[in-house]
């Protein structure tokens, strides 16, 4: 296609699946110059065959950005430090991903000064909202292009088969093996499946659905027990207490854990869970280095934080976790919270140890040198500064409250 025929340059975030490709494609055909982008965020890819892939496509440029380093230490870590879990269940690892990716692409639009952004997600599901809301937060002025929100490009590719055909027909390589019959998410943090089979929630998972973590029937039959050592709220020393092994540097770490976990058979689960666009979906998910983190940061943050700050603290998690997963973490409320939740951590520091074993963590001990605990003060054999006279008086204020409940419930009943 001739240069002054084109309507501009898009940064497309390419996967080198079937459906991205043929995005790539497609984004030609209507006159654009293809900008391709493969984010490294600890998927199993091959990054040289998709980079191949893509120029023989036709991309004009391909960049290829590993961005694991900054994945864990940017977005994975102030996560673990607002104990991020949304519905009490899900540790957002989808979610969190999204504006690490997209903020790059950001990043290549500007630099290359294109106009456009695109992606492949779909028309019913979280993502799309996580990209586009990123990319207008750091780059107003984008525009987007959404192709499975495009009646001339979902009308024209109402499947699988269809985009097959279209692959086939020019020259795009495609799967020789058989897909999978669900669709499946994978990063450093986890690895996410739903549709197909899943859709129906009272399906079971397949057994050779999960590939991050082995079934806990099959796991060792010794635990791996571990300290993880905490500054500021983070993980900055994870030590395997039999082997010796250190691990020292965040992606180290995560990656560490995922191992130790994975073999364990550690953070599985399957939910229904609510959609940010407003219809429930059934996901599985695998998160076992962010499982045994979770747990060891429950475990040293209750022991080094007031309890009160902690109440507070708690309910700025739940807020946190609803805007990561609905696509706000560049907001200036989500900026907000994150410096509350930051301030929050100043004294979170010390070691937990605890085992993995068998699909659970268990925790086994902790110390800090911020420690909240008094052990003289709780002691049953030790009075110390306390006098448990003092507690008759607390008592009986406390009880206040309730005798007047009384009162009043029993005035109610004399009138009936």
């Amino acid at each position: 296609m001739e240069k002054h025929m084109s309507k501009g340059s898009v940064v497309l975030a390419y996967s080198g699946g079937l459906d991205t490709s043929c995005i790539l494609l497609w984004l030609k055909e209507q006159g654009y110059e293809v900008i391709a982008y493969l984010a490294n965020i600890g998927q199993d890819e091959d990054f040289d065959a998709a980079r191949k892939k893509a120029e023989k496509l036709g991309a004009e440029k391909v960049f290829i950005e590993d961005l694991r380093s900054e994945f864990v230490q940017e977005f994975i870590w102030p996560a673990l430090q607002a104990n991020a879990v949304y519905e009490d269940r899900y540790l957002l690892g989808t979610s969190i991903a999204r504006p690490c990716i997209a903020r790059r692409q950001v990043q290549i639009a500007r630099r290359e000064g294109a106009q456009y952004v695109s992606h492949g997600a779909t028309g019913k599901g979280n993502d799309q909202i996580r990209f586009e809301l990123t990319c207008y937060a750091l780059y107003p002025q984008v525009q987007i292009i959404a192709p499975w929100r495009i009646p001339e490009f979902y009308s024209r590719f109402r499947g699988r088969t269809d985009l097959m055909e279209y692959a086939e027909k020019h020259g795009i390589p495609v799967p020789v093996t058989p897909k999978a019959p669900w669709s499946m998410d994978a990063n450093l943090m986890h690895i996410s499946y739903e549709s197909g089979i899943l859709e129906n929630p009272k399906n079971h998972a397949p057994p050779d659905l999960y590939q991050m973590t082995k079934n806990p029937e099959d796991s060792p039959n010794e635990p791996d027990v571990l300290e993880i050592h905490f500054a500021k709220g983070v993980p900055v020393k994870v030590r395997h207490v039999k082997e010796g092994t250190c691990k020292e540097t965040p992606l180290e770490i995560f990656c560490y854990l995922n191992e130790i976990g994975g073999k364990h058979g550690v953070g599985r689960i399957d939910i229904v869970e609510n959609r940010f666009i407003g219809m429930k979906s059934r996901g599985i998910y695998e998160t076992p280095g962010g499982t045994i983190l979770l747990h060891a940061h429950l475990d040293i943050e209750t022991f080094t934080m007031d309890r009160e700050v902690r109440k507070i603290k708690q309910s700025l998690g739940i807020k946190f976790s609803e805007l990561i997963y609905n696509g706000f973490w560049y907001s200036p409320e989500c900026e907000f919270v994150r410096h509350c939740i930051d301030k929050s951590q100043e004294s979170v520091e010390g070691c937990v140890q605890l085992s993995v074993f068998k699909g659970q963590v268990y925790i086994l001990g902790r110390e800090s040198p911020k420690s909240l605990y008094n052990e003289e003060l709780v002691s049953m054999d030790v009075q110390g500064d306390y006098d448990p006279c003092d507690a008759s008086g607390f008592i009986r204020i406390n009880a206040v409250r309730l005798r007047e409940h009384n009162r009043l419930q029993g005035a109610a009943q004399k009138k009936l």
